[in-house]
């Protein structure tokens, strides 16, 4: 098949298509470029697709190559090797003055480079090819750029004048703990059954979409179970969240709450933005980012007050914020913990989190409108210092805080005066003060035994 005629149009749907990432379109380049032949699509092997052609033989039983037999449009596909052309029988099969099917199959590249229009139905169903080719994204290794790649662009152009896909998303290898590529041949292959027993599927794929495409990813069992500790902390904040009865159509009344809502947010839209882009790993980094927080900052700061500490209308305002920021978090984190999720999604909504629609931007825009973000980082900033100072004085973390003094600028102490009774209640303190200066201090002054 002719390649070396259309390498500078092959260079050039190289620039048409969206690669991800972007400097991999340099090895599909410095491929085109660097062709010196033709593509030979014939190899000799025992399995592959077979190439549609017979060869009569003369009375000595040698195939005439210079007019080979083809069927009809109407019969294929078939197979030379048990198929008859016209005007034989199949007793002459190998016979003088027979015929004989071409002992040639396909080369690899050759029927895989048609993939996406298998996968269309090309020629058989009209209406779904037109529909969905050119496709929107090829996944694949960035070593096989060179032939999967390279020979599905080279099909298309040929066949159709396009691109295949609009996209192409490269993936590393995965490589050993001695970082070396995983390959059956060297015997280094794990295999993910004990792991996936070990750990739960979803802590499989936490490792597996953590890698960032473009690049090889060390199989490494700590980050496994980094999954499973994410998964089961879901679990656990999801318990929280939904352990306490929710009054309907409540209006978020607290300042952290929609502070925190209005972080979430932030997250949705940075993550959103990172899936536009093909950018899975960073959308799982955003999700994770904002869930531990969530899980150390916020749910402690209001973990007193959702239980009645401050009234019930303070309550209403942290459970409903609870349950709108779970059903945010368990969208966000579906394609990535997939198990988990749709689990706690059944314990309070109908239907399947992989069918609920992904969180916007402008879903959490009424509840979080005119919140400032910054009042559950002032918030969590002094609680955080506040529960260190017990800590290593070896106190209980609910164990009295006399007096707490907080130094910091005049704009973040108006933000924390604002959240300062849900401060009160989660470090259990008594006196709260606060002093205008240029760094941020905590002096913390525990009660007598």
């Amino acid at each position: 098949m002719k390649t070396l005629d259309f390498r500078e149009d092959l260079v050039k749907r190289g620039r048409e298509l969206h690669w991800h990432p972007e400097h991999m379109r340099a090895r599909y380049e410095s491929w085109v470029e660097g062709l010196n032949s033709d593509w030979c699509v014939s190899r000799q092997r025992f399995f592959g697709v077979p190439f549609p052609v017979w060869y009569a033989l003369d009375e000595r039983g040698e195939p005439d190559h210079e007019h080979p037999l083809l069927a009809s449009e109407d019969r294929l596909p078939i197979d030379p090797s048990s198929d008859v052309p016209d005007g034989y029988t199949a007793d002459q099969r190998g016979a003088p003055g027979g015929f004989a099917g071409d002992p040639d199959v396909m080369d690899t590249w050759a029927t895989s480079s048609l993939t996406p229009q298998i996968a269309g139905r090309w020629c058989e169903d009209d209406d779904l090819f037109g529909r969905v080719f050119p496709m929107d994204l090829r996944p694949q290794g960035h070593d096989i750029i060179r032939t999967w790649l390279f020979y599905t662009v080279l099909k298309s152009h040929l066949e159709h004048d396009s691109l295949p896909w609009t996209n192409a998303a490269i993936s590393g290898w995965v490589l050993d703990p001695e970082r070396k590529k995983m390959s059956k041949s060297k015997g280094n292959v794990v295999t993910p059954m004990p792991l996936l027993e070990q750990y739960g599927a979803d802590a499989v794929r936490y490792w597996a979409a953590s890698a960032r495409l473009g690049a090889d990813t060390a199989f490494d069992e700590s980050q496994i179970k980094v999954g499973r500790r994410l998964a089961i902390k879901v679990l656990n904040a999801s318990r929280f969240a939904l352990s306490i009865e929710a009054t309907e159509g409540v209006a978020l009344t607290e300042v952290l709450d929609r502070s925190m809502l209005g972080q979430l947010a932030g997250a949705v839209e940075e993550a959103t933005r990172a899936f536009q882009g093909y950018d899975h790993a960073r959308a799982l980094e955003i999700s994770e980012r904002f869930f531990w927080s969530f899980c150390d900052d916020y749910l402690e700061l209001v973990k007193g007050r959702a239980y009645g500490a401050r009234g019930a209308d303070a309550a209403a305002s942290a459970v409903s914020a609870l349950r709108t920021a779970l059903s945010v978090l368990l969208r966000m984190f579906g394609p990535f913990l997939p198990y988990v999720t749709e689990e706690v999604w059944s314990w309070w909504r109908e239907g399947s989190v992989h069918r609920a629609p992904w969180p916007s931007e402008t879903e959490l825009a009424h509840v979080a409108e005119g919140a400032d973000p910054a009042a559950l980082d002032v918030a969590a900033a002094a609680l955080g210092a506040v529960r260190k100072f017990k800590a290593l004085n070896k106190q209980s973390l609910r164990a009295k805080a006399e007096r707490v003094v907080v130094r910091d600028t005049a704009e973040r102490l108006a933000i924390l005066e604002a959240v300062a009774a849900d401060l009160r209640e989660a470090g259990n303190i008594g006196r709260l003060e606060t002093i205008e200066g240029d760094a941020f201090a905590v002096e913390t002054t525990l009660a007598p035994d």
